[in-house]
This record gives structure tokens, sequence and C-alpha cells, in this order.
């Protein structure tokens, strides 16, 4: 017997060990209905009247797949999770997407009191649904948490509210080889405050979009602009942790690096100008030859999920990683750049301007960042092992 039970009130049944998940809302009428249908599936087993049932929604929301880009599509379904500031998170619920009140006095709102994460649910071609470390997410916040001075989620908590989130929106998450379901942990700091101080009072919430490249250019190479004026973070500030506070100031720079035909905005050091950092949204990446380098990780740049799983993966393939200060001079004698990151994967760079200086590098076919993209991208969708632990099957 195969029964699978969707509804929407994120309640599902997997009949066939060792593939068993159940979720049950008790004190609702769905979960009557689900315990109706389950009723209904194992006397029809009993009697032999069917071997497979399938109660479900729709398999795939009305969406045209291949015209995803990287902008909101609003799903069915998110999760939210409230608690005291001296109190520790407890059971959260899936609920119907739409807006949220908040106090216009709420910490997030006047003091910037807030983290985010990114991460996503792909599609195998076999139709389950899996998770890419999510895990390391749940870390992250944590870390960002402990430095905002906000409680989190355990470990476990942010995991089952991204399967909860995931599994409500089953029938959003594209067709396998179309894109992917972004899912977007929040923790807000939600309750009053009006002097400077944590808020009383946070949410913990994840919503979901489909998605598919996150730059314009899709899978093209990049053409970045490095950034002399404007700073991404300086030293002992937030730059490490996923922060609100940290993205809202590299619009300015960014916009103003589109307009002049670049797609993004690659920042040096705030302390000499002389050392790359990171991109707007994501982790870079130079090689030559055998050897890989990415900026060290020392309190001002992100330590991203992705970056982590391409560096090891690289490692695998019998590349030498270094992660120490690169000097923005050593972009002129690279062969490859790429970038990494939940939203952009691994992306190539095809230039970089430097002042009035613009450095070419090699892309496409037989490169390294085709390499490690590749596998990566099979291990996130199941097209590759995962000998490693970092892929989680949810459905």
């Amino acid at each position: 017997m195969a029964l699978r039970v969707f509804d929407p009130q994120c309640l599902w049944i997997e009949g066939s060990s060792p593939r068993l998940f159940c979720k049950v809302r008790r004190r609702t009428k769905v979960a009557w209905d689900l315990a109706i249908a389950m009723l209904v599936a194992r006397i029809g087993k009993i009697l032999g009247i069917w071997t497979d049932v399938d109660i479900s929604e729709d398999e795939y929301a009305n969406v045209e797949w291949d015209g995803l880009g990287f902008g909101l599509v609003p799903t069915d379904y998110m999760y939210m999770n409230t608690c005291r500031g001296d109190q520790q998170f407890g059971e959260g619920q899936v609920s119907v997407f739409g807006n949220i009140q908040v106090s216009p006095s709420a910490g997030v709102l006047n003091y910037g009191q807030g983290l985010f994460e990114g991460t996503k649910a792909y599609r195998k071609e076999n139709g389950h649904l899996l998770l890419f470390r999510p895990q390391e997410n749940a870390i992250r916040m944590q870390i960002g948490a402990e430095r905002m001075c906000m409680p989190s989620p355990s470990v476990d908590q942010f995991v089952d509210a991204l399967k909860q989130t995931a599994l409500a929106n089953r029938r959003w998450v594209p067709p396998a080889g179309k894109g992917s379901l972004y899912l977007r942990p929040l923790l807000i700091g939600t309750g009053p405050v009006l002097g400077l101080a944590p808020a009383p009072e946070y949410t913990f919430l994840v919503y979901a979009s489909p998605v598919a490249n996150y730059f314009k250019e899709g899978t093209a190479p990049l053409n970045l602009y490095v950034e002399e004026e404007f700073d991404r973070a300086s030293r002992r500030g937030t730059g490490s942790v996923k922060t609100i506070s940290n993205y809202a100031p590299v619009l300015k720079a960014q916009m103003r690096a589109k307009t002049r035909g670049f797609s993004d905005v690659l920042y040096l050091d705030s302390a000499t100008k002389k050392y790359v950092e990171e991109v707007s949204s994501c982790n870079i990446f130079i090689a030559k030859g055998k050897r890989i380098t990415t900026p060290a990780t020392n309190g001002t740049i992100l330590a991203g999920i992705t970056r982590k799983s391409v560096i090891e993966i690289a490692q695998d393939h019998g590349y030498e990683v270094e992660e120490r200060g690169v000097a923005v001079d050593e972009l002129a004698e690279a062969d490859e750049v790429f970038c990494t990151g939940t939203a952009v994967g691994v992306a190539p760079v095809g230039t970089i301007t430097y002042g009035a200086k613009r450095m070419e590098y090699k892309t496409g076919r037989a490169t390294i960042c085709q390499e490690l993209h590749s596998t990566l991208s099979g291990i996130q969708t199941g097209t590759i092992q995962d000998n490693k632990g970092w892929v989680l099957e949810i459905y």
C-alpha cells in the first residue's frame, strides 16, 4: 500500500515505510477528515479493494515554469512562531500566506532587530522533495541571533519549520530542472519598544516562492564593478551575520552599477581598500591553475553555506583551496572568477571592472566553475549521490 494524503492544513501521511511522515493537528476539522481518509484507506486495503490511495491537490500550481526568475510568487502557506524575549520558542503552526500585523514601535521597524536566512527545496525526477543542509542555516541563525540579542529556534525547530512550509506548498515546487522553491526564514523583533533596547517579543516565520536564476543574465557570465566609494561592512561590525540591516545599505552602489550595465558590485575591505571581500549578496572565488582562493571570513564576510560546500567539493576534486586575504590586484592574475550563494548557486564571472581597467575571465564549458556547479547542483537535486549527508529528503 502506498497511501499519500495531502490537505491544505499541512497534513501528510506516507504509508510506505520507511518513508513515513505524519503531521496531525488536533482539534481541527481537517484532522478528522484525515483520520476518516486513513480509516477508509485501511479498510480498502484489508478488503483488497485498492493498493494505492492518493488524496491531494493539483500536482503543480498554475505557474509558467519556463518563465521563472527571482521575483516573489506568493504561495499558499507560511509558518509562524512567536515567543517572548525571556522565553524560548515553542510549537509554531502553518497558516495561510498573508500580511502580518505588528506595532509601529516594533523593534524590527525602529531599530532593525532582525535576521533572515535563505535555502531551497528541490524536486527530484521521481517527485520527492529535498532540502540542502538546513541544519547549517539553523546554526547560522542562532549565531546571528546571539549577536543581535534575540532568542532563536532550536535546530530541530528550524528544520521542522522548513519541512512544514515546503510540504504545505508542495505544488509550488517547480518540476525537476525548472527551478526550486526558495524558503525565506525570518527572525524579527515584533514586540513594541520605544527606547533603544531588545524587543519584548519575537516572531520566527518562513515563507516560500518558486524561483529560477537570481541574476537577469540567467546562466550567462556576470559583469562586476569594484566599488571604491561605499563599504559593505566594517571590522567588529555585523558583516559576518545575516542581519537585515546589512542589505539595504548596498542598494545605492548596486543600483548605480546596474545603471552602468554591470550585474553587481564587488566590495573591498573598509580599512585599506586593498582586499576583496564579497559581492552584494554572495561570496567570491578566484581560480588560477589548480588553486582556488576565497576571502577568509574574518568578521566582515558572511560564512555562506554554498561557499562552505563548494570549498569541500573543490577539495574532493583535487583542487587546493585557500581561505585568506585576497588583494584586489590578484584579480588581474586569475584565470577564473565565480560567485557562490543560495540564490545564485555557482555563477561564473565574465568581467570585473576596477577603475579604468576591465579584466576578462574564462567561462563556459571545461571550467572549474562549471565543474563545481554541476557537482553541487547534482547533489542538491538528487542526480548525484550524496555521500556527505547534506541532503534531507522530506517527501
